[in-house]
């Protein structure tokens, strides 16, 4: 006899509505889109004939990136002494918490900086947005 197919598996699937991205000690309300991955190369080693023999492992990489309305950059440019420019801010941690089915779970984006800074501005929208690069230094999952 067949398993019945389960429909929802997953109930309630985890989305925007329920993350949440602090920076600086704070809950950032103005942000649009917050990204990080990381990676750790991995090769194939050859010997004799045309097989790999192993594998290599190389460097960790981590990557961010935040897209923040104006509004908040504002806000963060409050907190700083006059005229510091975002590459100027000093590492920081960016702790991001995503609630799931009644759970809370962190990743910790590590010692990030700012890697650029600027506005833009198009025709047709009514909001000021842009992506802001960050350069991590690792990523803790699931702290």
């Amino acid at each position: 006899m067949p398993k019945p197919k389960i429909i929802n598996l997953f109930g309630t699937l985890t989305g925007w509505n329920n993350t949440n991205v602090n920076l600086f000690g704070r809950d950032l309300e103005g942000i649009e889109a917050f990204k990080y991955s990381d990676s750790t190369e991995i090769d194939v080693a050859y010997g004799a004939g045309g097989m790999p023999i192993g594998k290599t492992r190389g460097n960790y990489k981590a990557e961010a990136s935040i897209s923040l309305y104006v509004e908040e950059v504002i806000a963060i440019q409050k907190q700083l002494p006059k005229g510091m420019r975002f590459q100027d801010i000093p590492d920081f941690d960016v702790p991001v918490t995503f609630e799931h089915q009644g759970s809370l779970y962190t990743d910790v984006v590590r010692n990030c900086s700012f890697k650029d800074n600027g506005k833009e501005s198009k025709n047709g929208e009514g909001k000021m947005v842009r992506e802001y690069t960050l350069v991590p230094s690792h990523i803790d999952y699931n702290v």
